[in-house]
């Protein structure tokens, strides 16, 4: 069994919630949707977790994870940075966000040696996943996988979500990742912006992805593309799942999709907190209100 990392990526600002949802409470344990991530990574041999998070969250950040984990695997802090661009570029006047998911695991690259995941801080995967995602990466090899969950089992009770719908091959390596808004319940199937409508069968990416290290070398380059065309974007952002995506269209990776049939739990809205801590109830050991 191969030394495994998890890459955290923690900066996100939350906008659709109104607040810092990854360090957002359930339970009369006060436990976070990151504490579940932690304890699972745990439980299926991962031995480092590198948490990517933006200096103004630095002290409650740390002060949330202060003495749970650092004896328990080796923990580490990085920080993605707006400002933290190749060719010594700045962002453009008014940005405030990163640059993306992309960015946020390629801020991770320096404490990166061995195979890794990265995962969303605020989003629950459910156990079984980080087992199967730790099984593809001790087998060896150059591929990379994604957590493909079925997108009945991702969506919001309280309001639309971003899901990006794989398409994949018979041998179950994905030909392609496309990004949906707005997905949301619509009578017998699920609806979205772009006006495409789905059976809910679907599997879907949550971010939950295994890689070899040398995909930040991939990663890195395509973010330099990134950067000169969009330099001057106040919004615009650099999404890992499209780093993939053109990797595999470019020829220079393949990845599997290893469907998992675990129930997403997450706080895209502030409603949602209640549901969340319903199914905690239901389905983890030890939780209670």
């Amino acid at each position: 069994m191969s030394r495994k990392s998890i890459v955290v990526m923690a900066a996100g600002m939350g906008s659709r919630f109104g607040g810092l949802k990854q360090l957002s409470t359930f339970g009369k344990n006060n436990e976070t949707l990151l504490d579940f991530v932690i304890q699972d990574a745990l439980s299926a041999g991962f031995e480092k977790a590198v948490f990517v998070i933006r200096a103004d969250i630095e002290k409650p950040f740390r002060q949330a994870l202060s003495g749970k984990y650092e004896n328990l695997m080796d923990v580490r802090y990085v920080f993605q940075d707006l400002n933290d661009l190749p060719f010594g570029l700045k962002a453009p006047q008014g940005r405030v966000k990163p640059w993306g998911t992309g960015q946020a695991a390629l801020s991770a690259a320096g404490e990166i040696d061995e195979p890794f995941l990265a995962i969303n801080a605020d989003d629950y995967y459910g156990p079984s996943s980080y087992v199967k995602m730790a099984e593809f990466l001790d087998s060896g090899g150059a591929d990379y996988a994604l957590a493909g969950y079925r997108l009945k089992n991702t969506l919001s009770k309280n309001g639309g979500v971003s899901r990006g719908v794989c398409s994949f091959d018979s041998d179950m390596f994905m030909t392609d990742i496309r990004e949906y808004t707005d997905l949301k319940l619509c009578g017998a199937g699920v609806s979205s912006a772009e006006g495409a409508a789905f059976t809910g069968d679907e599997l879907v990416s949550l971010n939950f992805w295994a890689f070899r290290r040398e995909f930040m070398d991939l990663l890195a380059g395509y973010f330099e593309d990134f950067i000169k065309e969009n330099i001057n974007e106040a919004k615009k952002e650099f999404y890992l799942p499209f780093a993939v995506n053109r990797a595999v269209n470019e020829g220079r990776a393949r990845v599997r999709v290893v469907p998992v049939d675990e129930v997403w739990q997450g706080v895209t809205y502030k409603e949602d907190k209640s549901v969340v801590e319903d199914f905690l109830l239901r389905n983890r050991r030890g939780f209670s209100l």
